[in-house]
């Protein structure tokens, strides 16, 4: 975390927490969420423009990233300052770039390696890691099947709906009140 997020927080304790502005997309790209946007329907809804404006400055980003952790409930925030903007999920809290030598960094630039690799009813590539759960990135699917291939990363298959309770991370913190616990 940066020290001067730090320094913000202990200067203004109180500050109350946002929910529903902030979206980190399947592809690890952040999108910004007014008011309008969100009566649209949930991040997630695959609702035409309820995923808001995709952030591009560069600047902006790397400070989101920064400062992206989870709370003791699962829930992914962006610590802003004194305030925590709680992040709406797309499908998972990291998605991973495979590099060429197969090793896995997040969409925030961190080095973790693959403990399991876990294939969906659709499909999909997710990677459990030292730093948690992720999806792999579309761009990166030929990599990740070299390493399948491989037998860099042991598989198995996984339904999707089960990956937060089990992973212990809540998708969106807007629309949940209720708790989610590592099991």
């Amino acid at each position: 975390m940066d020290d001067i997020v730090k320094q913000a927080m202990a200067k203004w304790p109180n500050v109350p927490d946002c929910y529903g502005w902030l979206g980190l997309d399947a592809r690890g790209d952040w999108y910004m969420r007014d008011d309008r946007v969100q009566a649209l329907g949930a991040f997630a809804s695959g609702v035409t423009g309820a995923k808001g404006s995709r952030l591009v400055h560069d600047k902006l980003i790397a400070f989101i990233q920064r400062n992206y952790q989870a709370d003791a409930q699962g829930r992914w925030f962006f610590q802003n300052g004194p305030q925590r903007v709680y992040v709406e999920l797309e499908v998972a809290p990291w998605i991973w770039r495979v590099q060429e030598d197969l090793s896995v960094q997040s969409h925030t630039g961190l080095d973790t390696p693959c403990t399991q690799a876990l294939v969906d009813e659709r499909g999909w590539l997710f990677l459990e890691t030292h730093l948690g759960l992720g999806l792999v990135h579309t761009q990166d699917m030929g990599l990740a099947a070299k390493a399948l291939e491989l037998g860099v990363w042991a598989q198995s298959d996984v339904l999707r709906a089960e990956l937060p309770t089990r992973y212990g991370y809540i998708v969106s913190p807007a629309q949940s009140s209720q708790p989610l616990h590592k099991s």
